[in-house]
């Protein structure tokens, strides 16, 4: 893995790319364009951007009158405010009506960091997949964030994207093979499977390094589509490894690990593990500090893998 960038900065750059090709596309944020990076675009493309204010649910709203007129609508602010304050507009305004609305969400998660509990979103993935119609979207480095919005800009319908706030590794090339919809197989295993999403793909990686120092050969599928998710490669993985231990900066509740169980529990029952938030709120703190305290490292991973194949 080369260098980091967190997908908030990819978010940014692939939106001048995108301004170019699509002379519909307007953004729009809630006064925080310099943090969620929409501020490129502005300076760039003045007449398509427009800062709604710290006034989310008016920032959604307006996003599907826009999407309603044939714009495509990136609609960008803080994870927690987007999926958390807007809910209600998301789901009746742009859900319930299809609209061509991309929320652009960043700064999700526990890495957040010095923000403290107020602004660190555990449940947003949860909260956008029990939308009907809804694609969820949650890459896990600069390079796959810039190429799944380019995707989800492509199609038409709603789409949760989830972004970060800290630099991460670039895992993927710059041109990555990754399909909205498709899991990525990103290394081969037989002992257990670890499926794994957004920041914590790179955390996979590093554990199952570890463990084939412990003799335990674990597989690692990258799931960036929470929905729809790719059944078939999780039950296929389930099948021949017999054992899956998932891995989210987001809660063990209604994410990764319940999309994943749902699955497994009616086509490839299985022993589970999960590494998440564990039904807690966050708090002040560095990012690294904070994913330690709160189990979400790759020596975390390890862990849970050693435990549910009782080593």
């Amino acid at each position: 893995m080369a260098d980091k960038q967190a997908t908030r900065e990819a978010y940014g750059q692939v939106l001048l790319e995108l301004g170019e090709k699509y002379d519909n596309l307007v953004v729009m944020d809630a006064d925080l364009s310099g943090s969620t990076k929409t501020g490129v675009f502005k300076k760039a493309f003045p007449d398509r951007f427009f800062n709604m204010g710290i006034a989310e649910q008016d920032l959604m709203g307006a996003a599907a009158g826009l999407a309603s007129s044939g714009k495509i609508v990136c609609a960008s602010t803080f994870a927690m405010f987007a999926a958390g304050r807007a809910f209600e507009v998301i789901r009746n305004s742009i859900g319930y009506t299809h609209l061509n609305v991309k929320i652009c969400a960043t700064h999700a998660g526990i890495t957040v960091g010095p923000d403290g509990a107020s602004h660190q979103t555990f449940e947003d993935l949860a909260l956008m997949r029990t939308i009907p119609g809804m694609t969820v979207l949650n890459p896990s480095d600069g390079n796959s964030a810039k190429e799944l919005i380019r995707q989800a800009v492509a199609f038409d319908g709603p789409c949760y994207i989830r972004l970060g706030r800290a630099s991460v590794p670039q895992f993927y090339g710059e041109a990555p093979d990754i399909k909205i919809g498709k899991g990525n197989l990103l290394r081969e295993g037989k002992d257990v499977t670890i499926v794994a999403t957004g920041i914590l793909v790179s955390s996979a990686m590093e554990a199952a390094e570890s463990l084939k120092a412990e003799g335990i050969d674990a597989r690692v599928i990258d799931i960036h589509t929470l929905k729809p998710i790719d059944e078939d490669i999780l039950v296929r993985a389930a099948e021949e490894t017999g054992a899956v231990v998932t891995a989210e900066e987001h809660s063990v509740i209604g994410g990764l690990g319940s999309a994943v169980a749902e699955v497994l529990s009616a086509k490839a029952p299985v022993k589970m593990g999960f590494v998440g938030q564990l039904d807690t709120f966050g708090e002040s703190g560095e990012p690294n500090e904070l994913l330690a305290k709160y189990h979400m490292t790759a020596a975390d991973i390890t862990a849970k893998v050693k435990e549910v194949l009782g080593k």
